[in-house]
């Protein structure tokens, strides 16, 4: 008993001075590394020795975008030395001043001043156009609420919700409309005011009659209006803000289509735009799976 008793303690002896041994020896690799790292890396001779890639930087676009307005005037200052020089040459050289057709001299002095006049013009023209700045604007309406809460179980609401938190919060969203098997089953974010002073509801037969349904319905795949002052069938949106700037048409499935309201030019980015589409998958699905249960999608109400 006392044998193997001993023969127990000088055991765990041994595993204890073995693992201590190999933690140390660890930590001591681990301390060599480091310090071999650390001298490397303040090591001049050793950084100099670096043969990796390195970023490339474009130093003609970096000086034109720092530097918009000299890159704009340059035409007309190139324009009217080229000019200026053409004209000292003509009266340096000893030709005639009046230009002879059969003097290649004559011909090439109108050729450089037709290229200085077009120079200056050019400038002239950068300096006029300027891109117009692209900014964030406040929708002008009332904020809206209304979903078909009578007739929708309470996940399919709660998912709806969830979808409008979600693209308010991490996109340019401001308005958000559902329609799907000829029902406007949510309503919500800013909504164009009526004359009566309150939102504009969604006139869901007229949407899906017109072209802007049709189209996206017949394509099957998301419609990114960018600009949507520029689109004309931004008259069959009526229920959107009247300075609304941009817009997202994504189809769910066969049956219904969602509608997304930004406030800024190009707002949406192209993340922005895949996660919608994978957002309007989900939804039809979750949709889909109510409607096939029997529950009815029809009489909208605000809440």
């Amino acid at each position: 008993m006392r044998g193997s008793m001993e023969a127990g303690t000088l055991l765990r002896g041994a595993i204890y001075w073995s693992f201590s041994s190999h933690s140390q020896r660890h930590l001591l690799q681990r301390a060599r590394l480091r310090r071999d790292v650390l001298a490397s890396s303040s090591n001049p001779q050793l950084q100099k020795s670096y043969q990796g890639p390195k970023p490339k930087r474009d130093l003609v676009p970096d000086w034109v975008s720092n530097n918009d307005s000299t890159a704009r005037s340059l035409p007309i200052y190139v324009g009217g030395a080229s000019l200026v020089a053409v004209l000292v040459n003509r009266a340096v050289s000893g030709i005639a001043p009046v230009a002879d057709a059969s003097s290649s001299q004559s011909r090439a002095d109108l050729l450089a001043l037709g290229l200085a006049v077009t120079s200056i013009l050019t400038g002239l023209v950068w300096l006029t156009i300027k891109p117009k700045s692209i900014s964030v604007v406040n929708p002008l309406g009332v904020e809206c609420r209304m979903i078909s809460s009578s007739h929708l179980p309470d996940p399919l609401i709660a998912e709806l919700l969830w979808a409008w938190e979600s693209l308010s919060s991490v996109t340019c969203c401001r308005c958000l409309v559902v329609v799907y098997d000829g029902t406007c089953i949510l309503q919500i974010g800013v909504a164009a005011e009526s004359p009566d002073g309150e939102a504009q509801a969604v006139d869901a037969a007229r949407l899906t009659e017109g072209s802007v349904y049709q189209g996206v319905m017949k394509s099957g795949s998301q419609s990114y209006l960018a600009n949507l002052s520029l689109y004309p069938g931004r008259s069959e949106l009526p229920f959107l803000p009247s300075n609304t700037q941009a817009v997202i048409l994504q189809p769910l499935g066969d049956k219904g289509i969602v509608i997304i309201g930004g406030d800024m030019i190009r707002g949406f980015t192209t993340a922005d735009q895949a996660w919608i589409t994978y957002l309007g998958e989900k939804l039809d699905a979750t949709i889909a799976k109510h409607t096939i249960s029997g529950t009815p999608l029809k009489i909208q109400d605000r809440v």
